[in-house]
């Protein structure tokens, strides 16, 4: 009989005018990896924020190895053994590795007032080594790349020697090499008896450690079924409450040779090198390449966010000068960073506010005042072109999920009318229901005659959405597929060998 050490039965959770839970049941056995899946606001992170003390549940209990425990504080699901690592890192930039790893739980000698900084050093080398990675346990975090980071949130969780730990979506900005070792360890993890619980949108990557999910839609719990025996498009219609399909929409074939955007033998120091390429009107335009390769460092000079060193930028037939973002707005390009969070939108305002950014120019009068009932009218018609979920225009923007946050980007361009746009990882870290609409959304926008370069990660993708796909390498462009002969296998050749 499986050892089922943690039950949560018939969670409900409130927030003011949304109830983000009704009645929602989990369980988690020893040494298994438990998936819980489900669109952006399904409810997920709440869940596991009520399991780990970040909120307290309305109703339902939580029984953790036959004990019904309450949780006031992470701290205190943390002494029982359930930890978090969250989606957003929870690191102290200016500390080391090691000082993040054992922040709160230093080694002390005797006295507790001396920092045993030998067996803290050791206990860090371990739990690095064990994760494989290439990492001082005095490097500072800031100087760390986003994968590492995670990284260090994973070792940091490894580390309390935790019986429940929960990753939320840990695998976003990590390599393949990475997702291996994070693999490799939560296989170690599971081994010990640990119970994982695992949020990821990757449905595919969730067969290889996965041994059972949980599904939930609108706050509501759906079905728990055995990942060995589930079909990946019967978990997409339990996700989204109805069939998908094909989940890259099809349009006709593009045939169009209206150039729009060349770059010329672009140059930027150690960064970017010989530069080539076209864009036309109406096309998806690919970037694809491994981590590193010099995709989002092409898409930030273009946009005027990074200097060049060399090289020309045409459009529609003209010379320009790109040496500001303001430049390239004004010249009609338009980036959708990949960090949407940091870059993309200011959280603390409202929908309507973000929207507007940038755009209040164009909605003023000639005095300089904004005429607020015609910018509520256009980012109404947004909101609903785009079918942005959002209870009304003054929600903040940090409390939609990340499909709702990735299209209000999308909308702030579209106010501004822009005629090609970089979309830089525009699906990461949302679900599948999400990806289809901003792929409809990407195809309408192609349709009018926009024009879009999009930079993916995901192989399937830039294969499904894009009529010509580039690839890079070390800050070179080494390949240009068509449709016709762009595979995975065709990709990954030019990603990784030399010639």
């Amino acid at each position: 009989m499986p050892d089922t050490f943690l039950q949560m039965n018939n969670i409900t959770k409130r927030f003011p005018g949304v109830l983000a839970l009704s009645d929602v049941s989990f369980n988690l056995r020893r040494g298994e990896v438990h998936a819980l899946l489900g669109e952006n606001g399904a409810g997920k992170s709440t869940l596991m924020k009520i399991l780990s003390g970040v909120y307290r549940p309305d109703e339902g209990e939580i029984i953790f190895e036959n004990n019904r425990v309450q949780f006031s504080s992470p701290l205190e699901a943390q002494k029982i053994g359930i930890t978090i690592i969250h989606q957003e890192f929870n690191l102290f930039p200016d500390l080391t590795v090691e000082e993040n790893i054992f922040i709160g739980r230093e080694f002390c000698k005797n006295n507790r007032w001396q920092l045993d900084a030998k067996t803290q050093r050791a206990q860090v080398s371990d739990i690095l080594t064990k994760l494989n990675l290439k990492i001082k346990p005095d490097s500072r975090v800031a100087d760390l790349t986003v994968a590492q980071q995670q990284m260090v949130e994973i070792a940091k969780a490894i580390s309390v020697n935790a019986k429940v730990l929960i990753m939320d979506e840990p695998t976003a900005a990590l390599t393949e090499s990475e997702i291996d070792s994070l693999f490799r360890v939560t296989r170690l993890l599971k081994e010990q008896g640990t119970g994982v619980v695992y949020i990821s949108h990757r449905l595919e990557e969730l067969a290889l450690i996965a041994d059972r999910a949980t599904v939930m839609r609108d706050g509501q719990y759906i079905a728990t079924v055995d990942y060995e025996t589930v079909q990946i498009n019967d978990l997409i219609t339990m996700m989204v409450g109805r069939k998908l399909g094909d989940i890259y929409p099809r349009r006709p074939p593009f045939t169009g040779t209206q150039k729009v955007l060349e770059v010329k033998n672009l140059q930027r120091k150690d960064v970017l090198y010989d530069i080539n390429f076209s864009l036309n009107r109406g096309e998806i335009l690919g970037l694809s390449g491994l981590m590193g390769a010099g995709r989002t460092e092409l898409a930030r000079v273009i946009f005027g966010a990074d200097p060049i060193d060399g090289g020309e930028v045409w459009l529609n037939g003209k010379l320009i000068k790109v040496n500001h973002v303001s430049q390239a707005i004004e010249q009609g390009i338009g980036y959708l960073t990949e960090d949407r969070k940091k870059e993309g939108l200011a959280l603390g305002l409202s929908v309507e506010l973000n929207i507007m950014l940038g755009n209040f120019p164009e909605y003023s009068d000639k005095f300089g005042i904004v005429k607020e009932k015609q910018c509520r009218e256009v980012s109404e018609q947004l909101v609903k072109t785009l079918r942005i979920k959002t209870p009304h225009l003054q929600q903040a923007a940090l409390h939609l999920s990340g499909g709702n946050q990735q299209k209000i980007i999308i909308a702030r361009w579209v106010c501004k009318d822009t005629d090609i746009l970089i979309f830089d990882e525009p699906t990461r870290g949302i679900d599948v229901g999400a990806k289809l609409e901003i792929y409809e959304l990407m195809n309408r926008l192609v349709a009018k005659g926009k024009s879009i370069i999009m930079i993916s990660s995901e192989l399937p993708e830039i294969i499904g959405m894009c009529d010509r796909i580039l690839v890079m390498r070390s800050g070179r462009i080494t390949g240009e597929l068509n449709k016709a002969s762009a595979t995975q296998e065709n990709i990954m050749k030019y990603a990784t060998l030399e010639d």
